[in-house]
């Protein structure tokens, strides 16, 4: 592999990456590595320059050369020999200083990383190596106990032989956990077994802290030993230590007699380790610092039932025992666990761990903030906060979650359907990527450090990079490429932490009691019961069909169900909204984001139980339009869409269809999703009613147009020739006032006119041809809202003819018309289809609904003649005329025909009052002097109400109704539909019905009938 420069010269180091290529070849020439002809161990200085710092690699042979002395020729052999060897040692050497300096110091540890010495040590072994280290006895006890080993070497002694000991099994775990971006045959190691590595290297350092200690303590039969257990916290506790930490631990003494003793051990523990090892850091302790250093077991359980706060049930979710009293230990740990796992129950539990963590945020220097990777935004403390919390409001009822390690908590989290398996493979591999950019930043001086390089220190960049296995690709330096890799991981933790640790989700389940989480057949049944279920068993076997099985569907369901139990709880019918979901969920259950976006969008799940506790029509709506579910964690996107946008989208997208039946099959889906968008965002308060009533309108408006367009297509196709006719279609009635409710018909008329060279009887023809098809397309049977083109306000009424021309309608009016035509005229409004001849149509008939002069007393009695019949004829056998929305006392009819007088009466010479809308014509009526200020109000209510009571009713029951319901139940659904909070009697919305009602009839009664 030697590299010749084009002259044919001798090769240069520089070829093979080192910087200062004369020092380089010196000190290659000093190893037996290169000669006048270039390199004589190829392998070797190849291996060399693999290394994530060749010069710094190289400068530390060197020392390592001088430190071993003679052995280097057998060192220098196993190098050209030992592949394993080789790429432990070069990148140790070329990423670490310290254990440069710990190589020189104990030249024999290079014989640690040769292959056939070199295996995965376990705890018991790394154990031995340190107790070893200071020559303890052997003893069938654990370190700490009367029965353990007890080290024979004391003092600054221990000191020095316990360090340079655990220096070598670091050197050993940094040796496997670099040695592959040397040596790329070497195996992988995992960045959990590296972490799982140094925490068992750790506990054997604490284990052997306690052998001198002991030794150093004195104890005997004057001072008897105590039993004393080291508990783990933090990433030992976690088993995902780094290479430079401190240590979390806290003590446990059996007795109060022991504490004093204890005490002492524990303090001489805390010393050797951190003259030793690492600093050991007990401010977990209760009472933190301040508190004692050793409690007795009740001691720490008196103070966690009565003291502790949200943040110390989150420490000790890594709580483990690990050395010292085995027993003592392992009933401590017995004992906090159930503390740990109803921690979620605590008032404001979830609210604190991310306060909790803002806090820790907050203390991060501006300065560095984009640099640290531990505390930063979208750190380590990010996954490590998220995980933690979903871990303690889940875990309390699945077990499977109780992991302290991190990683496998998240893998946990994943696996049972608690966040999306795309999310947390992100966090896993984020996660990974930063504890072994962390790892090796730590390396380089075996510093406790957790920021990032500065982003311009290129030569720091470049080795960190390559000590990860980054290179350098095309125009990118391997800096740069860590750069980017560092950045892309910060902020796709930072989006996932965010979407998972603020998830509303986590305060509804964290708010029902552990105990619901875990019921007996008997306990849920009572439980259902106590929430309010009618039929708690029927609700139970709903629970058992959604949660049935060992599916990942299943066991979101079980995630999702106690919350929302909760939720439907406060629903005006909880059995028919569990029934609801149930149907749903089995309509869906193939979506594959279903599931998911009811997990991770609280919000969602929270709107979702509202509609389905409240409303029959949500439901059979949602299993054929699932999409609207999206659109209720976007409330602009449910709420605040352009009326016209809808309708336009609407149109455009059946326009695309030539076939009849597809694109009324193509209308009814759309129609079907802007109906259940309308209701959603009706019922959950985000719209107002004047809006509500426009959508719907303009949705009909648009279904109207597109089944004429198409069938305006098709039966010209079926003629051979381009449309004979211009067809209009005139909203009347509320289509024409764009009022509509939910289960309103759409009543019209339609209009033609022969384009320029047709015949008029052809014209008519063709148009009646049309107007058949479109009434057929929309009226066809169908599981949504019917659509009902109602014809019946044409002139003749049914026996009269589909479809008219112009002059047709002014002849029979001139001609024929009646009073009450003219009143139906008043509403009437182009909403479809040709716009020229539908405004000339509008135009036309203004004076026939305006007439000059107003009405005389003969007509105003005859339309007072036919609001009585109405009255008394047209109400539904059995109606109360009290809660009649529609022909009852102070209903629609009765307001809506107090306004149209006024405007036949008035409109010719008050073109303001020439308006289709009721709640319009009603202002400009009081802004006149028609009306008296309080009189248009109480009109404007009562219509308002009764719109809004109709709606309701067809929303709760899913059909059309004009009669307030009797049932409490379906009251109360109609109570909260009309947005009454919740609780309020029933009662109350029949009260406040009747009074605005009552009040609107006396202004009819004046208005209307003595004017």
């Amino acid at each position: 592999m030697a590299n010749t420069s084009r002259s044919g010269s001798t090769p240069s180091p520089a070829r093979f990456g080192f910087s200062d290529a004369g020092r380089a070849e010196e000190q290659l020439r000093a190893a037996g590595w290169w000669s006048d002809s270039g390199p004589v161990a190829e392998p070797v200085v190849a291996a060399l320059s693999r290394a994530p710092d060749p010069d710094l690699a190289l400068h530390s042979l060197d020392r390592l050369r001088e430190a071993v002395g003679p052995a280097w020729s057998e060192l220098s052999g196993l190098l050209a020999e030992d592949v394993g060897l080789r790429g432990r040692l070069f990148a140790v050497l070329g990423t670490s200083t310290t254990f440069a300096d710990h190589l020189v110091a104990h030249p024999e540890d290079w014989r640690r990383l040769c292959s056939d010495r070199f295996r995965e040590r376990t705890l018991d072994g790394y154990t031995s190596v340190l107790l070893d280290a200071v020559h303890a006895d052997r003893a069938d006890g654990a370190p700490g106990t009367p029965a353990g080993p007890v080290a024979t070497v004391c003092g600054t002694e221990a000191v020095s032989a316990l360090r340079g000991a655990y220096r070598g099994l670091l050197l050993e775990i940094a040796g496997r956990d670099v040695g592959r971006v040397v040596e790329p045959a070497l195996p992988t190691a995992a960045y959990e077994q590296v972490a799982a590595a140094l925490s068992d290297a750790a506990v054997a350092a604490l284990r052997a802290a306690l052998a001198v200690a002991v030794a150093e303590s004195g104890f005997g039969e004057d001072d008897p030993f105590p039993r004393l257990a080291v508990i783990a916290m933090g990433k030992c506790g976690g088993c995902e230590l780094n290479y430079v930490s401190d240590v979390d631990v806290v003590f446990v003494a059996e007795t109060e007699d022991d504490l004093g003793a204890a005490t002492r051990l524990a303090s001489l523990l805390m010393r050797i380790a951190g003259a030793s090892f690492f600093e050991i850091d007990a401010a977990l302790r209760p009472e933190g610092k301040a508190g004692a250093l050793v409690r007795t077991l009740d001691g720490h359980l008196n103070y966690f039932r009565r003291w502790a706060r949200t943040w110390e049930f989150q420490a000790l979710l890594k709580a483990r025992p690990v050395a010292g009293d085995e027993d003592l230990g392992a009933r401590y740990h017995a004992a906090v666990q159930p503390l740990v796992w109803t921690a979620g129950e605590r008032e404001g539990f979830v609210g604190d761990v991310q306060a909790m963590r803002r806090r820790v945020e907050d203390h991060v220097p501006a300065d560095i903030a984009e640099r640290e990777l531990k505390l930063g935004r979208g750190g380590l403390r990010d996954v490590e906060f998220a995980v933690q919390l979903l871990q303690m409001v889940h875990g309390r009822s699945d077990e499977s979650l109780r992991q302290a390690p991190t990683l496998e908590a998240l893998l946990a989290l994943g696996d049972g359907g608690y966040v999306a398996r795309a999310d947390a493979a992100d966090l896993v591999d984020s996660y990974c990527f930063l504890r072994r950019l962390e790892h090796r930043l730590q390396l380089q001086k075996l510093r406790r450090t957790h920021l990032f390089p500065d982003f311009d220190d290129a030569e720091v960049l470049h080795v960190v990079a390559r000590a990860l296995g980054l290179r350098s690709s095309g125009r990118t330096s391997a800096g740069q490429a860590l750069v980017a890799e560092f950045r892309r991981h910060l902020n796709r933790v930072r989006r996932l932490h965010e979407k998972l640790f603020y998830r509303p989700l986590l305060e509804a389940v964290a708010k029902v009691p552990t105990e619901a989480l875990r019921l007996t057949t008997r306990a849920a049944t009572e439980r259902l019961a106590a929430l309010g279920f009618l039929s708690p068993e029927g609700a139970l076997r709903h629970i058992q069909s959604l949660t049935s099985g060992m599916s990942r569907r299943a066991s979101i369901q079980g995630t999702l169900l106690p919350m929302l139990l909760d939720l439907l709880a406060t629903t005006p019918d909880p059995d028919g909204g569990l029934l609801a979901y149930r149907k749903v969920s089995e309509a869906l259950a193939e979506t594959p984001w279903y599931l998911r976006l009811l997990r991770d969008e609280g919000v969602v799940a929270e709107r979702l139980a509202l509609l389905l506790g409240t409303a029959k029509l949500v439901p059979e709506l949602l299993v054929r339009a699932p999409e609207v579910l999206r659109l209720l964690s976007d409330t602009p996107a449910l709420a605040e869409r352009d009326q016209e946008e809808a309708a336009t989208s609407l149109r455009s997208a059946v326009g695309r269809y030539s076939d009849p039946g597809r694109a009324a099959a193509a209308a009814r889906s759309l129609r079907r999703h802007e109906l259940l968008r309308i209701a959603c965002a009706d019922l959950l308060g985000l719209m107002e009613p004047t809006e509500v009533f426009r959508g719907l309108s303009n949705i009909w408006a648009a279904v109207l147009e597109s089944a004429l367009d198409v069938s305006m297509r098709t039966i010209a196709a079926q003629h051979g020739g381009p449309p004979p006719a211009r067809i209009a279609v005139i909203g009347m009635g509320r289509l024409g006032g764009g009022e509509l409710g939910y289960g309103s018909d759409a009543d019209v008329l339609f209009v033609c006119e022969p384009t320029e060279d047709a015949d008029e009887q052809l014209a008519v023809r063709y148009a009646t041809a049309v107007v058949e098809q479109v009434r057929r397309l929309l009226g066809a049977p169908s599981q949504d809202p019917p659509l009902e083109v109602d014809i019946d306000l044409r002139p003749e009424g049914r026996q009269g003819p589909l479809v008219r021309t112009l002059d047709s309608y002014l002849t029979y009016y001139d001609r024929w018309g009646e009073v009450w035509e003219a009143q139906a005229l008043l509403r009437a409004r182009p909403v479809a289809g040709d716009r020229e001849l539908g405004e000339r149509f509008r135009t036309a008939i203004d004076p026939v609904r305006y007439p000059v002069g107003g009405l005389d007393e003969d007509k105003v009695r005859e339309i007072r003649r036919i609001k009585a019949r109405v009255d008394s004829e047209r109400l539904p056998r059995g109606a109360d005329p009290a809660t009649h929305t529609k022909l009852g006392r102070g209903g629609l009819a009765d307001v809506e025909w107090t306004l149209q007088l006024l405007q036949l009466r008035h409109a010719h010479d008050l073109p303001a009052l020439r308006t289709p809308s009721t709640v319009e014509g009603l202002r400009v009526a009081a802004e006149a002097g028609l009306l008296d200020e309080q009189d248009a109000a109480e009109l404007t209510e009562a219509w308002t109400l009764a719109m809004r009571v109709r709606n309701a009713v067809m929303l709760v029951r899913g059909k059309p109704d004009d009669q307030l319901p009797k049932k409490v139940r379906e009251l109360s659904a109609v109570g909260a539909a009309l947005g009454y909070p919740q609780g309020v009697d029933s009662g109350a919305v029949v009260d406040d019905y009747l009074r605005v009602t009552r009040h609107a009839r006396s202004v009819v009664e004046r208005v209307f009938y003595e004017f």
